[in-house]
């Protein structure tokens, strides 16, 4: 890994000196249950996976642009000035919008050569775009004499994503990225950004990423539509009660409620969020007792309602969760992420995978035309300096 990170592409680095001035690396995420709850104020529960984004930084011979190079992507940039300020609707945008925050905040970020591989698929809900606006703010920290904590970066990085690129993203992504830790989910609180490490003691047990390859673009998607539909139901609850954020009633609160004031697609929305942040509650307490088939079971109801009242899965995400529950050793499988295509996250006894993957794998692309990707999630640190 080493000798690939500190490789240059001749062709795209030309202006840096040969030697990088830092090699960094931050991870993509699976979320184990809770979607849709973080910009709701609720928990939600992730965990960091190996996979994910490595940057080399380079310093240019010029100190007055910036170069942005991928292997993943046949878009490459060298920009100037005002070029660093404006979108391109590309995957320049996330770096970018990084380079502003610390800009912003009256650092100089010009002079740099940006080159980013990454091993985690675009568009599949393990957020690639997250893991490349924390590796780029934990680098440019390090260039800057490490002035902002790591709480402070995965703001930085959710702003960049709101603010620049124009997604309304909640803070599950990037903090996820920043704070994970090996073979531990993190139980976050994304009201007020308490949380706690949660031991994975999987006891023969794995979870496996089953990819749709139907991408999407969550920008271009029903995602905003969704987070506006629950600032109609918050405003509207407000009328009854004091609350900042839909995941602060009970189940038994929004019943009591609900009737008579929100109807339709409000009241959905609203109906799963406010239960999904009562499941994940559950599930984690399931997974501290070691409760895995109620884990499980839990995992099965949130993507039933992902699907029934947040309406954000799609066949393809539908065909591999519900067929998923009928084979041996599966304790729950859900659709993973904001949806629209992308991951489910299946439960599992080990010895069980390796058919498992090969005959869903078959029947999904007999059904779809469309080879679906799997891997056996492992669960690593968050960004840091490699």
């Amino acid at each position: 890994m080493k000798n690939d990170l500190q490789a240059a592409i001749p062709d795209f680095l030309k202006g840096h000196d040969d030697k990088p001035v830092g090699a960094f690396f931050a991870p993509g995420r699976v979320n184990l249950i809770g979607d849709h709850t973080d910009y709701n104020g609720g928990l939600v529960f992730p965990a960091a996976l190996t996979m994910g984004t490595y940057l080399t930084v380079y310093e240019r011979s010029d100190h007055f642009s910036c170069g942005f190079v991928s292997e993943n992507e046949p878009a490459h940039f060298h920009l100037r000035g005002e070029e660093l300020l404006h979108r391109h609707h590309s995957w320049v945008d996330y770096p970018l919008g990084v380079l502003k925050e610390f800009s912003d905040r009256g650092y100089n970020v010009l002079g740099y050569e940006f080159h980013y591989r990454g091993d985690l698929p675009i568009g599949a809900a393990l957020s690639s775009s997250a893991s490349i606006e924390v590796v780029t703010a934990f680098a440019l920290n390090e260039l800057c004499g490490r002035p902002f904590t790591l709480l402070e970066l995965v703001k930085m990085a959710q702003h960049a994503e709101n603010d620049f690129v124009g997604m309304n993203c909640g803070i599950m992504d990037q903090f996820a990225s920043g704070f994970g830790k090996l073979n531990h989910a993190i139980a976050l609180d994304c009201n007020t950004l308490q949380y706690e490490w949660v031991p994975l003691e999987m006891a023969g047990l794995k979870f496996v990423i089953a990819n749709t390859n139907k991408k999407r673009g969550l920008v271009d998607s029903a995602y905003n539509q969704r987070r506006s539909e629950c600032q109609q139901a918050l405003e509207l609850l407000k009328t009854r009660t004091d609350i900042q954020c839909l995941c602060q009633l009970t189940n038994e609160q929004f019943d009591e409620l609900s009737p008579g004031l929100l109807d339709g697609k409000v009241f959905q929305r609203a109906h799963h969020t406010i239960r999904e942040h009562q499941r994940v509650r559950e599930a984690v307490g399931a997974l501290k007792q070691g409760q895995m088939g109620r884990f499980g079971a839990l995992m099965n109801e949130s993507h039933d309602s992902l699907r029934d009242d947040y309406e954000v899965t799609c066949p393809e995400l539908d065909f591999l969760a519900m067929e998923a529950r009928g084979y041996d050793g599966v304790l729950g499988s859900r659709m993973t992420g904001a949806g629209f295509g992308g991951c489910t996250v299946t439960l599992m006894q080990e010895q069980q995978v390796d058919a498992f993957i090969h005959d869903l794998g078959e029947r999904y692309f007999q059904h779809f035309g469309i080879r679906a990707d799997f891997y056996v999630a492992d669960i690593g640190d968050g960004a840091r300096k490699v």
